[in-house]
């Protein structure tokens, strides 16, 4: 008996600890004097049901057309909140979802 509680004491955990998204596109547009890369999320419930809310996060390269040179991807930003930046996709997501009350 106290296996089975441990275990779904394990599975409860992990389900808590659980990305809070659903990646549901990934785009990278644009060539030579600028690229964009969006990715589109749908956010969980605490229960890990999918809602029908989504995150629309973007980041974007700038290069000299002449050279090809890059100056490096920018840092990810939630289009909703565009001031907020974030080092990757995940957070960014992570974060979103949070602020509309989700995961």
């Amino acid at each position: 008996m106290k296996k089975i509680f441990f275990a779904f004491m394990i599975v409860c955990s992990g389900i808590y600890n659980a990305s809070a998204y659903q990646l549901l596109s990934s785009k990278e547009l644009g060539q030579n004097d600028a690229r964009n890369q969006n990715v589109v999320v749908k956010c969980t419930t605490d229960m890990g049901k999918i809602t029908n809310q989504t995150c629309s996060l973007r980041r974007y390269i700038k290069c000299t057309s002449g050279t090809k040179k890059c100056a490096g991807w920018q840092a990810w930003r939630d289009l909703r909140n565009p001031s907020n930046e974030y080092a990757d996709w995940r957070s960014a997501a992570s974060a979103c979802c949070r602020a509309k009350g989700l995961r």
